[in-house]
């Protein structure tokens, strides 16, 4: 018997997201569950029996200004705080999985590596936290894939028994200036399996750790190498892309026809 298709979906809008899915046509969501550049704690969501009683998965992407592995206090201990915020937010809606960027350190990527398991210890989630590979950034930990190594090793002993997986995102990988052609096996052999997908094409050359999105196949990224890291992955995607619900579901069929 053939193995089932990996879901494809797509960020959308907080508000109403099962509706947007259901005019996308998308097999499952990510959202935001409170805003990506701030520190206040989510809200409870009115919605919040209606995401978690649906067949459609619900992704949820943490605030892009966590940093937990930063040397200042003031930045590690809220990221610390508005982490664990998220995960029980997104404990409340049923969420699969809670999406995380793991950030920079200052004074070097092994220190930075350390907090992060310190992290872990100190996290209290029944939700599965994805770490994700970053674009950019100077002593960023999961930016290039000898980095993303220690930090994977780390985590994976920490004391922890928050359940982590990981999240690859195909612009970041181009942005970092990886090599494309070979890169999901690579990353396969550090993490062991890709949970998510970020497909996303860059509106900007390799390596320029610009983390720019371009809607599939109109990008820098070469769309047979962009189909072939879809297909390669196994793994349910989601679409982090712009424009319209028509560009949206043109990206979603990008995707479909990646995995036929």
């Amino acid at each position: 018997m053939a193995s089932a298709k990996p879901l494809v979906g797509a960020h959308v809008e907080p508000k109403r997201p099962l509706k947007t899915a259901a005019d996308l046509g998308a097999d499952c969501v990510q959202i935001f569950i409170s805003d990506p550049q701030g520190w206040k704690k989510p809200s409870p969501r009115p919605d919040a029996d209606e995401l978690r009683d649906s067949a459609v998965p619900v992704y949820v992407h943490a605030p892009y200004l966590i940093n937990v592995c930063s040397p200042r206090s003031n930045v590690r201990y809220g990221s610390r705080k508005i982490l664990q915020q998220t995960c029980d937010a997104a404990a409340e809606v049923g969420a699969v999985a809670v999406i995380v960027h793991p950030g920079h350190a200052e004074d070097g990527i092994e220190p930075g590596v350390g907090r992060w398991t310190r992290t872990l210890e100190m996290l209290h989630s029944d939700v599965p936290v994805y770490l994700e590979n970053t674009a950019g950034g100077d002593n960023a930990v999961a930016r290039r894939f000898d980095a993303l190594e220690l930090l994977w090793d780390a985590v994976s002993a920490a004391d922890s028994d928050v359940p982590i997986g990981f999240c690859f995102d195909t612009c970041h990988a181009h942005a970092a200036g990886e090599n494309l052609d070979d890169a999901v096996d690579r990353v396969q052999a550090i993490v062991g399996r890709i949970d998510l997908v970020h497909a996303n094409d860059s509106r900007d050359p390799p390596g320029t750790g610009a983390d720019r999105h371009a809607n599939l196949g109109s990008g820098t990224i070469d769309p047979d190498t962009l189909r072939a890291m879809i297909r390669a992955t196994g793994a349910p995607v989601v679409c982090e892309t712009p424009g319209t619900l028509a560009d949206m579901r043109a990206d979603l069929e990008f995707v479909r026809a990646a995995l036929h």
